[in-house]
């Protein structure tokens, strides 16, 4: 009997398991491949929500949920619980704390973090939000400022507890603003009753003179507007200079005491790309080709917040729907690869921008449709449970919203030791 040659299915290894990731894991789910997804953390996070974990209107399971549980009627894909400390890309080996691994073809998805631009004192003793631990002690941290101030005597050491600044007028910090209000001014007012919400102060500070800078006009208007009766002190063309967990700085000169700053103004790429032999623009991103391929290298793929891809003059934004359609061209161009056929060129499509500041209070620009007030809230709130991976996480988040949409009732609200 005639033994017959046995043949090595193309292994692929994924790094990171954000939107990019999984979209391209999943989307060579029928291919003949062997599919390796690493990343440091056991589950995908849906990172567009966690300023909602962070003002308790979610749990961590909410807005999480476990790899291996994605994959689990995906039979091509092995997960590695890992972090990624180097590539060899001549002798093509990912090296891990757990070991090395090879790979035929390799997508790097790692994802971004938060830029604090050099600012040292920030880094140090501000908050950070692009991690499910660090919406967790932001959570924590502001449920602990109200548990001080209700006993504080000093009432400038309370005015200091009860003040709350949030760097960056983009998405991450119009949504934070506008929910903190939300949690203070209907869900902590009716239950520290001994406390004065005159001295409570949410200030959110942009250092150009726009918040959502994307958006068109009259949206970016409205959305002050509604941040300033949602009791949100809106200070732009304001440059932070330091910060030692008491006391913000502003250029000019001004002193701001408060315990707590979250700094939402800036992204870059995750802290691996500086260890890769790899060429580097603005905020540590990769510079790719047409393909998303590393020049010199057309079977390593840059995909998500990694990856520098020029588009209309402009390097493409680091959001979920860049990494998602990047997933499904990769994934392309990989099969391509196998079958030696041409690769396709990445062209994102825009499909516009949208930011909610609270309960019936939303903008939305699509093209030219552009639309504020509940019609936004609503379409924003279906985008974003439909984007959600699991079923279960959907019901749960639509369930806990229409709660805290009837009630304001807010029920996430436990100090953990985390």
């Amino acid at each position: 009997m005639q033994n017959e040659a046995v043949v090595k299915k193309p292994h692929v290894v994924i790094i990171g398991a954000g939107f990019g990731g999984i979209r391209t894991a999943r989307a060579l789910a029928k291919q003949d491949v062997k599919i390796t997804l690493i990343d440091k953390y056991n589950y995908h996070l849906f990172q567009p929500l966690l300023y909602q974990v962070a003002t308790a209107g979610l749990s961590v399971d909410d807005i999480a949920y476990p790899v291996r549980a994605i994959f689990r009627e995906q039979k091509n894909v092995d997960f590695r619980l890992a972090e990624v400390s180097d590539v060899d890309f001549d002798n093509k080996v990912v090296s891990m704390n757990t070991g090395n691994i090879a790979y035929d073809y390799l997508i790097v998805a790692v994802g971004g973090m938060t830029n604090y631009f050099g600012m040292k004192s920030m880094e140090t003793n501000g908050f950070g939000m692009k991690t499910l631990d660090e919406s967790v002690t932001i959570r924590n941290h502001i449920l602990r400022m109200f548990e001080l101030a209700a006993h504080e005597k000093d009432a400038d050491k309370r005015r200091a507890l009860l003040t709350f600044v949030i760097v960056g007028g983009g998405p991450t910090g119009v949504e934070s603003a506008g929910a903190l209000s939300e949690l203070i001014y209907h869900v902590m007012i009716r239950e520290y009753h001994h406390l004065n919400f005159k001295e409570v102060r949410i200030m959110l500070v942009e250092a150009s003179d726009k918040l959502l800078a994307t958006m068109p006009e009259e949206l970016r208007e409205v959305t002050v507007e509604t941040l300033i009766r949602k009791h949100v002190e809106v200070r732009m063309c304001v440059q932070v200079t330091d910060y030692d967990g008491e006391k913000m700085s502003l250029k000019g000169g001004e002193v701001i005491p408060t315990n707590t700053v979250v700094w939402a103004a800036g992204v870059k790429a995750s802290a691996l790309m500086d260890t890769l032999d790899v060429e580097q623009a603005s905020m540590r991103r990769a510079i790719v080709n047409d393909f998303l391929q590393l020049p010199n290298r057309p079977e390593v793929f840059v995909i998500g917040d990694a990856a520098h891809y020029v588009q209309g003059e402009r390097p493409l934004p680091m959001i979920a729907p860049v990494a998602i359609q990047q997933a499904d061209i990769t994934a392309k161009n990989i099969r391509n690869l196998i079958r030696g056929k041409e690769l396709k060129k990445f062209v994102y499509k825009d499909v516009g921008n949208m930011a909610t500041i609270g309960r019936n209070a939303a903008v939305v620009h699509m093209g030219a449709f552009k639309t504020h007030g509940f019609i936004a809230w609503s379409i924003w709130s279906l985008v974003h449970i439909l984007r959600l991976i699991d079923f279960r996480n959907r019901a749960v988040v639509f369930v806990k919203w229409m709660w805290d949409y009837l009630v304001y009732e807010r029920v996430v609200r436990i100090i953990t030791r985390q």
